[in-house]
């Protein structure tokens, strides 16, 4: 780790969170649906560009449209990854709502938080997937519930299958893979006791962190057929994600 360059990192990072507020608070409301969009793709792409993170991207994600992207899920850089190929709305737990600065920003980026100690959080994350999906949005969902090395798939959870199943929409499979220096690695992985000021010192104050997104063959796009069930579509999900992660 360099110590000078986690601080200057560290430097334009929170100086373009903060933009990034000043823009929630005074430009989106200025600007349509779609500007807001375009706003949240390029300002992640400018995020991450300033933490040292390279994203390369393969397949072909769902451009237009409602859609569920089902996603691995390895660290905090996930959503502003996908986020540079298009804006999406993620489920959250409501956790991250308290981290500073970041917490702001990502609440006020139409994010979903879920209330996991709540006996109604599915019901309420599955209308507002219900209402987002109604906007033409795209949901991002990290059905294992918590991040891992991203080596491997921890179990699917199959509940959140169900809004997109019962909205009829595209259900698209995303594979998350990191990189050290050209190697598979979890150096960059938000995971363990790790605390988030920790894993920044560990990307901000390294090099060689690449990320590659992998837009996976939608695993059912509605046909007027009727959908598979839930724990069908979770488990392909978990199948083709899984031969990605353990591929390469």
């Amino acid at each position: 780790m360099n110590a000078l360059r986690f601080l200057l990192r560290a430097l334009l990072a929170l100086t373009w969170v903060l933009c990034g507020l000043l823009t929630l608070v005074l430009v989106f409301p200025l600007v349509g649906h779609k500007g807001r969009l375009a706003l949240k793709r390029d300002w992640s792409g400018v995020l991450l560009s300033l933490c040292g993170v390279r994203v390369s991207y393969s397949g072909e994600p769902l451009r237009e449209g409602p859609a569920l992207w089902v996603i691995n899920h390895v660290s905090w850089l996930d959503i502003f990854a996908i986020n540079h190929a298009r804006a999406a709305v993620f489920i959250a737990k409501s956790e991250i709502r308290r981290w500073p600065l970041l917490g702001w920003l990502v609440a006020g980026a139409d994010t979903i938080f879920i209330e996991r100690a709540s006996r109604h959080a599915v019901q309420k994350v599955a209308r507002a997937m219900q209402d987002k999906f109604e906007l033409g949005q795209v949901v991002g969902l990290f059905p294992e519930g918590t991040t891992s090395q991203g080596f491997d798939l921890l179990p699917f959870y199959a509940n959140l299958f169900e809004p997109a199943r019962r909205a009829n929409v595209p259900i698209q499979p995303v594979a998350l893979l990191f990189f050290h220096h050209d190697k598979r690695s979890d150096f960059a992985a938000f995971v363990g006791d790790q605390n988030l000021l920790q894993n920044l010192w560990k990307v901000l104050g390294g090099t060689g962190v690449r990320i590659e997104v992998a837009f996976l063959a939608p695993i059912w796009v509605p046909d007027g057929e009727p959908a598979p069930a839930r724990a069908a579509l979770c488990a392909r999900a978990h199948q083709v994600i899984k031969e990605v992660v353990l591929r390469r």
